[in-house]
């Protein structure tokens, strides 16, 4: 099992290569994406497989938290489809052990429903749950989503265009149909920490730190209703159906805007 320090890397002497584009273009050299699933059950190990292999050119499982934590360290994966129910360790366990070392995007299974929990698991390192059962649609939905936010980067664009919107990063200031939105700096943080995290669930602990940079001032659900009902006011067509900035009950909120 790994254990820590630099993950051995594995090269593939001769990478796969899509079909397509082998065909149309002979001479060029096309990445690799994998993915690993981590899942001690077959049948639904089967089912991610076929699920993902559409998106990714390798697809690898394991059974148990040790196999999978080999590897992820040895395949270096595009993304990790990680099961709660493991018979060797904690999900939750197996999840913040990777997030240490590995920067792909995690998408958590799980058969439990408890928004507590799901927190605590996006709060330890995971990208995305989905709970169990779950459709084909929805699981290859969640996974393109990750795909295009981990695509991005850690260095956001310094222009995010949403609807009618622009927002240029650098500038600190937010367009619609080219006339500025007035935002306080707290609304501006709060769009854009979500913007540049967009698809992702962000918590209200992972959200209130960021933009309060850890200051406590009593309740951060109550904080962030608060700030999140003027925000929307200001970018939403209907507050009470909001196309924007949407709210996970019980976790937190996601921004979904962009394409």
């Amino acid at each position: 099992m790994y254990k820590g320090g630099t993950p051995p890397r594995w090269r593939c002497r001769h990478p796969i290569r899509p079909v397509a584009l082998r065909r149309r273009y002979p001479r060029l050299h096309v990445v690799p994406r994998s993915a690993v699933i981590i899942e001690d059950d077959s049948p639904i190990r089967r089912v991610l497989r076929h699920a993902l292999e559409s998106d990714f050119d390798r697809v690898l499982e394991a059974g148990t938290a040790t196999a999978g934590i080999d590897l992820v360290a040895a395949e270096q994966p595009s993304l990790v489809v990680l099961d709660l129910g493991l018979p060797d360790a904690e999900g939750i366990d197996v999840c913040r052990e990777l997030r240490a070392w590995c920067i792909a995007p995690i998408l958590i299974l799980s058969a439990r429903h408890s928004d507590t929990e799901k927190v605590a698991l996006l709060d330890a390192g995971a990208d995305d749950y989905i709970t169990k059962p779950f459709s084909t649609a929805e699981l290859q939905a969640r996974v393109r989503a990750l795909l295009r936010r981990a695509s991005i980067g850690n260095a956001p664009s310094p222009r995010i265009e949403f609807g009618p919107y622009v927002m240029d990063l650098a500038g600190r200031t937010l367009r619609r149909d080219g006339e500025i939105v007035h935002l306080t700096p707290i609304e501006w943080e709060l769009l854009r920490t979500l913007a540049v995290n967009a698809g992702r669930t962000l918590t209200h602990t992972q959200l209130f730190g960021a933009v309060w940079a850890g200051r406590r001032y009593g309740d951060a659900q109550q904080y962030l209703r608060t700030h999140i009902a003027n925000l929307r006011r200001k970018i939403e067509a209907d507050v009470l159906d909001p196309r924007y900035v949407v709210t996970e009950p019980g976790i937190g909120y996601r921004f979904a805007g962009t394409p």
